[in-house]
């Protein structure tokens, strides 16, 4: 059993008082941690994220990334999402990497999140792609022919297909590292910088402006605001169901609140909001032709040991090759029939991630840097001081899952107190279906998405909360109303 001589002094977190710009804080400050840092409840925790364990999916990875996708026998504890593509995944990595950035944290220390500098700035506009904008960042624009206002593109080695633009040692020169983490969030930046570069063009176009300042402010602008619009509209009432965003978009935020800027809370960015490693396959078919004869290539996410470091068979990013594209219709549903979906969000995940390859854990240690990204995710639960999934439903004014719904946590002394990552995993399951977050995890993301962007003085909704779409959208009777993702992509010519 789990450590139950706990000290109030030992697991009281301190209470966020001033937020200051840049950083990380708490929305339920009051709320004493889940569990102490004791030896007892690390092995607990470990043993709860193991590879092997209860989290993991136990997939037949030996079978290949073609049966995995296609027999479903082969993952059978890994059910798909009948609601969510599999492209709506790499938006939600893609989004976080917009939001929070922190190199510094360990897992090993405590930390108050009051003390933790975000190096990214904790809003929604897409600074992990414009990074310091053409004055501060030149060496992401196209100097010649983008007039230092378009970022700078390169073709993969297949005609018409792009990668971002890299140095000599293969290293992505863009906005955030990590979107080269793997294939497909790499092609994402494509499809965004693409996206800016086609904004250039409607504006000076339809508005006839000229001066190079002028023009780039107005196209950063309709991106960043169509983008907004598509977090709100299409990522968020997917995610989390339209009507806790509706209600927070009416009826205000109840938990999330700051007295100077917006800061992101740890219950979101440790626990609620990594809800999107459960929905990760095990594999994916990143094109239709990629592969020698026009075959299609399908890849496992990545795998501990990549092959040829210049064009692995998996779909680790960091390098170029022919091959080494994305074919869109898979991720997202533009009524091809071609899409496929992500897995059901719930406690369960890939086995993929109960081993992350040497690119994304450097030097692992078993007890103090896992190589399980389940193990990580809970032992940053002590690291940040979490309270526990029944304490934060109970603050706020939500009736708890019955202990009987997490009663393989009972040995661990979790069922009572679990985890706010697990809790609103199985939350989602048992109350969703697995098709969406429940209301525990629904709220935390919501009102924090919505807070950053009414706290950001250029978004949308604080600028201008009536505004709606101006570009063109695939489906016409849409035009002006909507914007989705597959409009993006087919406005920036990548789909």
């Amino acid at each position: 059993m789990a450590h139950h001589g706990v000290y109030p002094h030992d697991i009281v977190p301190p209470q966020s008082k001033y937020f200051d710009s840049g950083r990380f804080g708490r929305m339920f400050g009051e709320l004493p941690a889940f569990s102490s840092d004791t030896p007892e409840t690390r092995t607990s925790l470990l043993e709860i994220g193991k590879a092997g364990g209860i989290m993991d999916a136990k997939d037949k990875l030996s079978e290949g990334p073609v049966k995995l996708i296609t027999d479903p026998v082969l993952s059978a504890k890994n059910p798909n999402n009948p609601t969510l593509t599999a492209g709506f995944t790499f938006l939600g990595q893609f989004l976080d990497h917009d939001m929070t950035f922190d190199p510094t944290s360990s897992l090993e220390r405590q930390s108050d999140p009051e003390q933790i500098s975000n190096f990214r700035t904790p809003s929604l506009a897409l600074d992990n792609i414009y990074g310091a904008g053409p004055g501060g960042s030149p060496h992401l624009y196209d100097q010649v022919g983008g007039q230092g206002i378009k970022f700078l593109l390169e073709e993969t080695g297949t005609a018409g297909k792009f990668d971002v633009p890299r140095n000599s040692q293969n290293v992505a020169l863009i906005g955030d590292p990590r979107n080269d983490e793997n294939l497909i969030l790499s092609q994402l930046q494509v499809a965004f910088l693409k996206f800016h570069n086609a904004c250039v063009d409607h504006v000076k176009a339809k508005f006839g402006l000229t001066q190079p300042g002028a023009v780039f402010a107005e196209a950063q602008r309709l991106v960043r605001w169509h983008y907004q619009w598509i977090i709100v509209h299409e990522f968020l009432k997917k995610t989390c169901g339209p009507a806790v965003v509706d209600d927070v978009l009416t009826n205000g935020r109840k938990h999330y609140k700051w007295r100077n800027e917006p800061y992101i809370p740890v219950e979101f960015s440790v626990a609620a909001y990594r809800f999107g490693h459960s929905q990760v396959r095990p594999s994916y078919r990143a094109n239709f032709t990629g592969n020698p004869g026009g075959q299609p290539f399908f890849g496992m996410i990545f795998t501990p040991t990549p092959s040829n470091p210049t064009d692995p068979d998996d779909l680790s990013g960091g390098c170029r090759a022919p091959r080494r594209f994305v074919d869109w219709p898979t991720f997202f549903d533009f009524g091809d029939g071609l899409v496929r979906p992500n897995k059901a969000i719930d406690a369960t995940l890939s086995t993929a991630l109960f081993k992350l390859p040497g690119s994304v854990v450097s030097n692992p240690d078993p007890k103090a840097n896992p190589s399980s990204l389940a193990q990580r995710n809970l032992l940053r639960h002590l690291t940040f001081s979490l309270p526990s999934g029944q304490k934060v439903a109970k603050a706020m004014g939500l009736t708890p899952l019955p202990k009987t719904d997490l009663a393989e946590l009972k040995p661990f002394g979790f069922d009572d107190r679990t985890p706010l990552w697990f809790y609103v995993l199985r939350e989602a399951a048992v109350v969703e279906g697995g098709e969406r977050m429940g209301p525990v995890g629904g709220r935390i993301i919501t009102e924090v998405f919505i807070g950053l962007l009414e706290g950001d003085r250029s978004s949308y909704l604080a600028q201008e909360p009536e505004w709606q779409p101006s570009l063109p959208t695939i489906d016409p009777s849409r035009q002006g109303d909507d914007f989705t993702i597959i409009d993006m992509l087919r406005f920036a010519g990548v789909a």
